[in-house]
């Protein structure tokens, strides 16, 4: 009778036993894996071109990754001439070199010439384009899903835009508050509903590839036009650090490369972009919205942008928390 209830017993504690080291090794097992998939992390530094899945194709996106590997990041947007193969910020200014050494990733959607980066109706009936502009969904939904799987921030981001990009850096950031924590715009219509605005809109896009405005955004006063516009919008800047500048059309030393007829034009746009800059400065002050507004001297081209966004950096820096 003992000797078959000690039997019982030590065949009780060894059963108690394997069921305590399988628990033991279940659970180093676990820790071990959760150790082997570590937190995701941007790259540090240098530069890459990234091909992105989008309800448009592939759509190229060159980055410069955050000098230590930071979350944080700046889209940056092209203008109405955007080449299909290039961001012009990195060949027509030093923008990578202004950020090379800042812990934050910049990011250059490669095209989109003449969209104004928004959600089109349809395709422009005009250019026989095979599919419709998307490009606020790819920006704020299929780029930084994307971006995420290198570990860049979905919430902590800026936006900056020249000319076509200046006013929908405002409008994407007003719309998109959760992803973005600072907007700005150099030399941006950001007042395109202002009375025949849409029709020099209108021009500008047929003489930039016969892209019709009607598709973008319907006729004048469609509710997308409004939608669309950072000075009836302003409300939805409230709160978020703004830097809009614009040249006064004076042109100086950077217009001289481009030449006499080039120099005209870029004075009487940029004569325009004041116009809207100053409307908007005037609707935020009436709301009580501060913003910092730059107006100096200088037209419609590359180097005063560079210009502006070296003056943007210290603010981007600030609100991303990225130094």
């Amino acid at each position: 009778m003992g000797a078959a209830r000690s039997g019982n017993q030590w065949g009780w504690l060894r059963k108690t036993g394997a069921a305590l080291a399988a628990a033991v090794l279940l659970s180093s097992l676990g820790a071990a894996e959760a150790s082997a998939t570590p937190k995701l992390r941007t790259p540090a530094g240098g530069n890459q071109d990234l091909f992105v899945p989008s309800t448009m194709g592939s759509i190229k996106v060159q980055v410069q990754w955050a000098a230590r590997g930071g979350n944080a990041a700046v889209y940056v947007l092209d203008g109405l001439r955007a080449p299909a193969d290039h961001s012009q910020w990195t060949s027509d200014t030093d923008a990578l070199r202004q950020f090379a050494g800042d812990n934050v990733t910049l990011v250059f959607p490669v095209g989109g010439r003449s969209s104004f980066y928004t959600d089109w109706y349809r395709p422009s009936s005009t250019n026989n384009q095979q599919m419709t502009y998307k490009w606020e969904t790819f920006l704020t939904q299929e780029l930084p899903a994307y971006l995420a799987g290198f570990g860049v921030s979905r919430t902590n981001n800026a936006i900056v835009g020249a000319s076509m990009g200046g006013n929908a850096a405002l409008i994407l950031a007003g719309q998109h508050r959760d992803q973005f924590k600072f907007a700005g715009s150099f030399s941006g219509f950001v007042h395109p509903t202002f009375p025949l605005w849409n029709e020099a809109m209108r021009a500008a896009m047929w003489d930039e590839g016969n892209f019709n405005v009607d598709d973008m955004w319907g006729p004048a006063g469609d509710p997308a036009w409004i939608r669309n516009d950072a000075t009836v919008q302003a409300e939805s800047l409230r709160g978020l650090p703004i830097y809009v500048w614009t040249g006064n059309g004076q042109p100086g030393p950077p217009d001289l490369p481009y030449g006499f007829g080039n120099t005209v034009n870029a004075m009487a746009l940029e004569a325009m972009t004041l116009t809207s800059a100053q409307m908007l400065r005037d609707r935020m002050a009436e709301l009580g919205i501060p913003g910092r507004f730059d107006i100096v001297n200088g037209t419609h081209t590359w180097p005063y942008w560079q210009q502006a966004l070296a003056a943007a950096r210290p603010m981007i820096l600030d609100a991303l928390g990225a130094h």
